[in-house]
């Protein structure tokens, strides 16, 4: 205070200093947030200029969008929705249809393994077809419990029950099976028109009770050789979705009143086309994996007039191997005889005119002493 008194220069310059030394330290200061504020600023005009560009868009590029969108939620919720309703009845069907069957016969046990599975379809009225072949080619009692446990070999008469269940045509065959235990009874009313119906049972119903390389269905007034049936089988057992019979494919039949006739002839084309490819009904066999596609998707597969047509429709858009077995359709003697002394024995025997052995009743032995592989053939068979 006492001293010498500044210039003006001095003043000046120190007023000057500190102008420049605030200006500098404003600057720092500031730098930063602007940045910031302006790269906001740009993001956001960026962000908004997009959703304005979407918004603002071709309206048409907006509409096929939006279509296109809303089609293939559509699709995928119809094809959830079939899909679950065809798992629910497929699965609530065939379990409560096993589950009876299985109550009703005392299946309790798990599911058993064997080779072959074979099924002989057989009406109420066929008792004496039924004898006649338990007196020829089908073992009886212990045998044919030793040759299911053995040669894993399985058979059965299939039958199902009347339109009035507990009526006198049951009660005949509970008799029936009581005294030689070779039926499979199926949840399902006779009748023959329902032909396909039954064989779609009869898959699905098998399938759950015995795990087998191969399933077979055979009429009542067939001759089959049951070793050459198997060694026939065996020698497809390693390959996938077989499918086994004398292959054929005969006319559709139009005409009314005519047996075989088909209603639904229109989905075959022109009036006198043929059926497409299929095994004879008379016997065929295919493999576990065709017989379980049947017994999984049997509510929805269609039933044609005839047994064997409706199967070969099932599995016709598959990848499936047609085998044509001409062993599996031989005509009765001398045909079979002839065949049998030549070393080629055939699996089985019938008549086309009949479509089966004509008057099996009263010829099957005959036709079994000239075309029989020997009582002792299936005992032989390795598998």
């Amino acid at each position: 205070m006492r001293g010498k008194p500044a210039s003006a220069k001095t003043i000046l310059f120190l007023c000057i200093a500190c102008f420049l030394a605030g200006t500098l330290f404003t600057g720092q200061m500031w730098t930063s947030p602007s940045s910031n504020h302006e790269n906001t600023a740009l993001s956001v005009r960026h962000d908004g200029a997009h959703k304005r560009k979407i918004i603002e868009g071709e309206p048409w590029n907006v509409i096929e969008e939006v279509t296109k969108t809303h089609q293939a939620i559509k699709s995928l919720d119809k094809a959830i929705s079939t899909l679950g309703m065809e798992l629910t009845a497929s699965k609530t069907t065939s379990q409560t249809g096993v589950q009876h069957l299985r109550q009703q016969h005392g299946f309790n046990h798990s599911v058993q393994k064997a080779f072959v599975v074979i099924g002989i379809n057989t009406a109420f009225s066929s008792r004496k077809r039924r004898d006649s072949i338990r007196e020829t080619w089908l073992p009886n009692g212990d045998k044919l419990k030793e040759l299911e446990k053995e040669k894993g070999i399985v058979v059965r008469f299939m039958i199902g029950h009347s339109t009035t269940p507990g009526s006198i045509l049951d009660k005949s065959i509970d008799e029936e099976d009581a005294e030689h235990n070779d039926f499979l009874r199926l949840d399902h009313v006779e009748g023959y028109h329902e032909l396909s119906s039954k064989t779609r049972l009869f898959f699905s119903t098998v399938t759950s009770m015995w795990d087998a390389d191969f399933y077979v269905k055979i009429d009542d007034d067939i001759h089959l050789n049951l070793g050459k049936l198997v060694t026939t089988l065996a020698k497809y057992r390693s390959r996938p979705r077989i499918y086994i019979g004398c292959m054929k494919s005969g006319p559709v039949l139009y005409q009314k009143g005519v047996k075989y006739h088909e209603a639904e002839y229109w989905k075959f084309g022109e009036e006198g086309n043929k059926y497409f490819r299929h095994a004879t009904g008379q016997l065929y066999a295919i493999s576990r994996d065709l017989a379980d596609y049947i017994s999984n998707n049997w509510p929805i597969l269609h039933r044609y007039a005839n047994e064997d047509v409706s199967l070969g429709a099932w599995l016709l858009g598959l990848e499936v191997e047609h085998v044509d077995e001409r062993s599996m359709c031989c005509a009765t003697p001398p045909d079979c005889e002839w065949k049998a002394r030549a070393g080629n024995v055939c699996v089985a025997s019938y008549d086309w005119k009949c479509s089966g052995v004509c008057k099996s009743v009263e010829r099957m032995k005959d036709v079994h002493k000239a075309c029989g592989e020997g009582d002792g053939a299936v005992w032989n068979v390795e598998i």
